[in-house]
């Protein structure tokens, strides 16, 4: 593979990195992950079409290496999923600082970079520090694409993940405050789409970009809309109080994934995650995202 027009993936053995890969492949393009450990990406079947660079994006001198030649990068690391513990949210932007200066060093032109949706000052700290990491990026100078999104619906999402669980294994579900904020939840195939056609899209190099689903619904209506696609009955019982630590722990109880996670995924729960600025339809207008039904309809066939 030549160096000119390379394309930088890191998180390529990730949740939206590993889909995003094959995509890349399919089109042509030249691809080369950044991986920690080389042994992870032996058994993807795309291993032997892509580069691989070992390192770590808190090691300034891995990063010259891997971002030797390349034209875009793909910013796709979130150290909440690799079990980082509490301290996710420094470790996220600091990783994100070093790339962005290490990018811009390398000569790239261009990051894209995978955000989370939310706006006002009462943000979570796991909403917060997905911000930060954009602005931590745009600081080194170079060109960044910020798509920012909320739940990511496909088999494997952890929040998609999260309300699966809770829907297949209780009948009765208590309903906290946080379960009526309001998200807009978005099909992770629409979502690869964005990131991919954002190759080939000057105008929005330098932009945030909201995306979502054509459904605003709530936490709830996820959980209602995925039993209604199984043909489960499932009744939801609100309660005047439970608090971001109690939810985390209930959550914990009924699902795989970790009270770190839950705990964060929870108190960002709170706020409300739809978009506000429909810049995406005037840069991408090829794209129709689909509603939340059809969006489970696509992934059903995975999670059943």
């Amino acid at each position: 593979m030549g160096a000119a027009g390379t394309i930088l993936v890191t998180g390529a053995t990730g949740y939206i990195g590993g889909r995003l890969v094959p995509r890349l492949l399919e089109e042509g393009r030249s691809v080369r992950v950044l991986v920690r450990d080389r042994e992870r990406v032996r058994s993807r079947p795309w291993a032997g079409q892509v580069e691989v660079a070992v390192g770590d994006v808190l090691d300034r001198g891995s990063l010259s290496e891997a971002l030797a030649g390349v034209d875009t990068a793909y910013y796709l690391v979130h150290s909440m999923c690799s079990g980082s513990g509490a301290g996710f949210h420094e470790l996220d932007v600091q990783a994100a600082r070093t790339f962005g200066q290490a990018a811009a060093e390398a000569g790239a032109g261009h990051v894209i970079y995978l955000g989370g949706l939310g706006s006002g000052a009462n943000l979570s700290p796991h909403l917060r520090s997905r911000q930060e990491c954009g602005r931590a990026l745009r600081a080194g100078g170079v060109a960044v694409t910020e798509f920012r999104a909320a739940v990511v619906v496909g088999a494997g999402s952890i929040s998609f993940e999260m309300v699966r669980y809770l829907v297949e294994r209780l009948p009765v579900m208590v309903c906290p405050r946080w379960l009526y904020s309001r998200v807009q939840p978005i099909a992770v195939d629409d979502l690869l789409d964005y990131l991919v056609a954002a190759l080939d899209t000057p105008s929005c190099r330098g932009r945030i970009v909201e995306v979502g689903g054509k459904d605003v619904t709530t936490y709830e209506g996820l959980m209602l809309g995925y039993a209604r696609a199984r043909g489960l009955h499932r009744l939801m019982l609100a309660v005047p109080v439970l608090t971001p630590r109690l939810s985390s722990y209930w959550v914990h109880w009924f699902t795989p994934i970790p009270t770190a996670i839950t705990r964060a995924l929870v108190e960002g729960l709170r706020n409300d995650v739809v978009v506000t600025d429909d810049v995406a339809r005037s840069l991408f207008p090829h794209i129709e995202p689909r509603d939340y039904a059809s969006a489970l309809g696509g992934v059903m066939g995975e999670v059943g």
